[in-house]
């Protein structure tokens, strides 16, 4: 077992052997549930006088145009994928133009279906009731994506 797999070992739910790359699906299950993001935006405020649909959306807006700056100031491509592309075939035809150094090479984003929540307040200010949204909205509003990183190693 190498030294990354040993490291995070009690959160890799399987693997694939690969000479050339790593896969990582993120999966975030305290955000599947109402209770479950109020006790996780708690851990990472310490508070939830913040919590509200709007900041939310922020975070996710945030997350998606950091990752996007840090390619672009590496020159990492990026590439949205829509649904059912085979990934794998895309990073090998990538893996075939790249110069070899270790590091990430490519970022391929995947979208899969995710709760949207949205998050009501009481007339005292205290978080009353986190509602899943109903999806059809724009793509930017997702606060959840499943996201797969291709690094070279």
């Amino acid at each position: 077992m190498d030294r990354f797999s040993e490291c995070y070992q009690e959160l890799i739910e399987w693997s694939y052997d690969s000479a050339d790359r790593i896969v990582l699906n993120a999966y975030f299950p305290m955000g599947q549930q109402p209770g479950g993001m109020l006790v996780w935006w708690r851990n990472l405020y310490g508070r939830d006088e913040t919590m509200d649909t709007a900041h939310l959306m922020r975070m996710a807006g945030r997350f998606s145009r950091r990752v996007r700056a840090f390619a672009d100031a590496k020159g990492i491509p990026i590439i949205d994928c829509a649904p059912n592309v085979k990934k794998f075939e895309i990073a090998q035809a990538d893996l075939s133009k790249h110069d070899g150094k270790p590091g990430v090479f490519l970022i391929l984003v995947a979208k899969s279906k995710a709760p949207v929540w949205e998050v009501e307040r009481t007339t005292t200010g205290k978080v009353g009731a986190i509602r899943r949204k109903k999806l059809g909205l724009s793509p930017w509003v997702r606060q959840t994506v499943k996201r797969q990183f291709a690094v070279r190693w």
